[in-house]
């Protein structure tokens, strides 16, 4: 069935198909919508679930941890001060291995007072050990919702799973959205079921204290299972493809990179843009592509290498920057290039902070520059910012053709 959704509803149209047997709802703009849609659901029976409506974010993944470690499958959502506030909630999550969804709406966060979407919330909790996907449109956020639960509870990752909507950009724009039928969701999602739960008959010790001795094997195997669902995750997209008949790339999604000059690796919605400034580009002959990170935790390495290896320039644009430094995912793919040896040029452009307009031209100036750096016609500072300081702004967006149909 066909729908016309905003990103919010979609997401919580995928966790109606997911069965979570409790929700968390504190409401934050602009998330509120997703907690709202799934309280009209339990309470007209379109959804068994136990709904609570709790008093703070803090207290909302609070409960879910709590009705997680009975067992449960459990959901809550959240975006910006909210987020922060479950900081301190978010490693007992993660450490205690309970493989709660939580859908974070993307914003700015505070001071200046900002209810628009960047990435500053999520970014700055990679660290926290929950897996990070950041979803391009809404039929994405929708599918994201079933195979998170299928990633987080599979017994060989255990980990909470954070889906990431660019806030305003998706979760109150509307799209054509195909909904699966509840018998396939429940053909590919089966009830959970764990040992890692309070259980009267065979009691055990959850929510433990570990010392010096025993702690650094926790903090092991939390990595170690994180990185698994890098093999995890083409397992359940294929499973997925199946069921639903769509499929989704992986960790990353790299478009035109193959014969690329010059390549922009970005994230979440802005994606769709670089797409279409990439296909418009092609067809005049231009050598560009895109390189889009879906999971940005457990951070794949092998992936951005592969699609990165045989071009020679890279722009890194974010919605996020880590005030002194740069851009955190520039920090990121850096890292992988540089532990791969390679030495490809890379920019940091960093835009869309407080909800501040990317546009069409922006993105062919990037590219532009890029290939009049890559042929030593421009300088181009390592990290710029859109619209203050940037090289990327100039007024001309037409992009120059060599012979062999390159920058």
């Amino acid at each position: 069935m066909k729908r016309f959704l905003s990103g919010d509803e979609a997401c919580a149209e995928g966790v109606r198909l997911a069965r979570p047997q409790v929700i968390s709802a504190y409401p934050i703009t602009p998330q509120t919508v997703v907690v709202e849609r799934l309280s009209s659901m339990v309470e007209s029976g379109a959804l068994d679930a136990e709904y609570i409506h709790v008093e703070s974010e803090h207290s909302a993944l609070s409960c879910a941890i709590g009705a997680s470690a009975t067992g449960a499958r459990t959901f809550t959502a959240t975006s910006s001060q909210g987020l922060l506030y479950m900081a301190e909630c978010l490693t007992y999550a993660s450490g205690g291995r309970f493989p709660i969804v939580m859908m974070n709406a993307n914003r700015s966060t505070a001071l200046p007072w900002n209810i628009y979407g960047d990435q500053r919330d999520s970014l700055s909790l990679l660290d926290h050990g929950w897996i990070q996907v950041y979803v391009e449109n809404n039929q994405e956020a929708l599918d994201m919702a079933l195979m998170a639960y299928a990633l987080g509870e599979d017994a060989r990752v255990s980990t909470p799973v954070m889906i990431n909507l660019d806030g305003f950009a998706l979760t109150h724009t509307y799209e054509s959205v195909e909904i699966p039928d509840q018998d396939q969701a429940d053909a590919f999602l089966p009830a959970y079921t764990t040992d890692n739960r309070f259980d009267f008959d065979h009691p055990k010790n959850i929510g433990y204290s570990a010392g010096p001795a025993y702690n650094r094997y926790f903090k092991y195997a939390e990595h170690a299972d994180m990185n698994r669902a890098l093999e995890v995750i083409p397992e359940i997209e294929e499973r997925f493809n199946t069921a639903f008949g769509r499929q989704y790339p992986g960790a990353v999604e790299a478009v035109s990179c193959e014969d690329a000059d010059v390549v922009i690796v970005t994230l979440g919605s802005v994606a769709g843009l670089v797409r279409d400034e990439v296909r418009s580009l092609r067809e005049q002959g231009v050598h560009v592509g895109l390189l889009k990170i879906r999971y940005l935790r457990p951070f794949p390495y092998a992936a951005i290498v592969a699609a990165l290896r045989s071009c020679k320039a890279v722009a890194v644009l974010e919605k996020d920057v880590s005030f002194g430094a740069e851009g955190t995912v520039y920090t990121n793919v850096n890292s992988a290039l540089f532990q791969a040896g390679l030495t490809v040029p890379t920019y940091n452009v960093i835009g869309g902070l407080g909800g501040d307009d990317i546009t069409a031209d922006q993105i062919r100036t990037v590219y532009t520059k890029l290939g009049a750096a890559e042929q030593n016609e421009t300088e181009i500072p390592n990290v710029s910012f859109l619209g203050i300081d940037s090289v990327f702004d100039a007024a001309d967006t037409s992009c120059s053709i060599s012979n062999e149909g390159r920058l």
